[in-house]
């Protein structure tokens, strides 16, 4: 299967709550998911469904995504700069919440994550991280992986 003419989805694996929504949605559509993380996990025995376990450096499994991220590519990660990276690349990005990436909103969502560090920096380790996964998210999740699917057709 050529990943130029296929679309493949490729996953940032690693703190991913929807993989299981992923599978299912792959198998209905008949498309290949590549599971890219630092550590091995289970996955199911599938020929649509690939692990990939990069070295525990620092953006290890951020690199191997961006280099193999393309115009036929749908990726799924939470990190922003990663989602900046494969949009660059051409890739559909969607956060694992179902909220898309795109090349309009990810600059505010740079820009809002920068301010965000620099507020707990200042507060000496306290504060919050990302807001608790819902089931709306879930929801919202399938619907844009769903619908991003059908635009690769």
């Amino acid at each position: 299967m050529d990943p130029n003419l296929n679309p493949r989805i490729l996953v940032d694996a690693d703190a991913c709550p929807v993989k299981d929504e992923i599978y299912k949605v792959a198998w209905r559509r008949n498309v290949p998911v590549v599971l890219v993380s630092n550590a091995r996990f289970r996955i199911p025995d599938h020929p649509l469904i690939t692990r990939v376990v990069v070295s525990d450096s620092f953006d290890a499994a951020d690199d191997w995504i961006a280099g193999e991220a393309g115009p036929r590519s749908i990726v799924v990660t939470a990190d922003i700069l990663l989602a900046d990276r494969c949009l660059k690349a051409g890739a559909v990005v969607i956060g694992n919440n179902g909220k898309p990436f795109t090349t309009s909103s990810i600059g505010g969502a740079i820009a809002t994550r920068a301010i965000m560090a620099d507020l707990r920096a200042g507060m000496d380790g306290i504060g919050g991280g990302p807001a608790t996964f819902a089931k709306a998210d879930r929801s919202r999740f399938l619907q844009a992986l769903d619908e991003a699917l059908v635009r690769l057709g």
